[in-house]
């Protein structure tokens, strides 16, 4: 079953990574949400390279809190991180994930810091 949920998601995610592709323009926001924490990363597809990444076992602040409340920080963090690396323009990738829940605060988030997608 555990296998099944996983195939899925994989399945899922290669679809969507069919289409959104980070440019140096645009670079691509990565989220990915594990039982403990979120991470996000913002990648540049053409060269490689991950430019900006923030997560929550990182985060001093995200200790001890609900994971909305976690997903929540990573976004302001993320968001944060990629102003003052002059990044205001993304593509969200969700990396396989319903948009609900964890993901959807950590976006939501992100949007509120400045962030645009």
């Amino acid at each position: 079953m555990a296998f099944d949920r996983i195939a899925r998601r994989l399945k899922i995610k290669q679809r969507v990574r069919k289409n959104v592709h980070g440019t140096p323009a645009r670079p691509r926001l990565s989220v990915y949400r594990s039982n403990t924490g979120m991470y996000a990363q913002i990648i540049d597809d053409e060269s490689g390279r991950t430019l900006v990444s923030a997560s929550s076992l990182k985060d001093k602040k995200a200790n001890g809190i609900p994971k909305i409340e976690q997903a929540k920080v990573v976004g302001q963090a993320i968001a944060e991180k990629a102003k003052a690396a002059g990044i205001e323009l993304v593509v969200f990738d969700r990396n396989g994930y319903l948009y609900h829940g964890r993901v959807k605060a950590l976006a939501e988030a992100a949007r509120e810091a400045g962030l645009n997608f």
